[in-house]
């Protein structure tokens, strides 16, 4: 199973209309935000996703907006930390990295995180740790959200 990463889309609606073709074109089974979307005006650009959304809710994230918009497209956001097991990988999800000493990151396989806007991508004992970076920027090239291949923890960066 490959699910698509992103984070931080900071409602910069002509890039989340660019992700959603990245993520489509990708293929992936599934797509986690890890924060920030901000507005509602966001997760109706991401309801043209051909997979299901999940994720956290993010510091900058207007959730009286964001939650009846996430509900219309069946998308949902938790607050904290997000824990679930997809194609039996454990997965934990949050939007400040500090959270993850919280949630017991060693207990998962994969651990995701956005807020701070910078690649991560790091590999200890089977496990990886994983922030795709900055997706909301306004030069082209420098932005990317990232897919994970949850079969082998193999990370790919898609950059726009």
């Amino acid at each position: 199973m490959r699910i698509g990463v992103v984070s931080d889309t900071h409602n910069l609606l002509p890039n989340v209309r660019r992700i959603v073709a990245l993520f489509n074109a990708a293929g992936v089974e599934r797509v986690i935000h890890t924060g920030d979307v901000t507005q509602a005006r966001t997760v109706h650009e991401l309801a043209a996703l051909r997979a299901p959304l999940i994720g956290v809710y993010g510091n900058n994230d207007e959730r009286e907006d964001i939650a009846p918009a996430a509900a219309e497209h069946g998308f949902a956001f938790h607050e904290g930390t997000l824990s679930l097991t997809l194609a039996e990988r454990r997965i934990v999800v949050v939007h400040d990295p500090r959270d993850l000493d919280a949630a017991d990151e060693e207990e998962h396989d994969v651990a995701l995180h956005g807020h701070d806007h910078r690649l991560t991508v790091q590999r200890t004992a089977g496990r990886v740790r994983f922030n795709p970076g900055e997706c909301a920027g306004h030069l082209p090239g420098l932005n990317a959200v990232g897919v994970v291949d949850l079969a082998t923890l193999e990370v790919e960066l898609l950059r726009f």
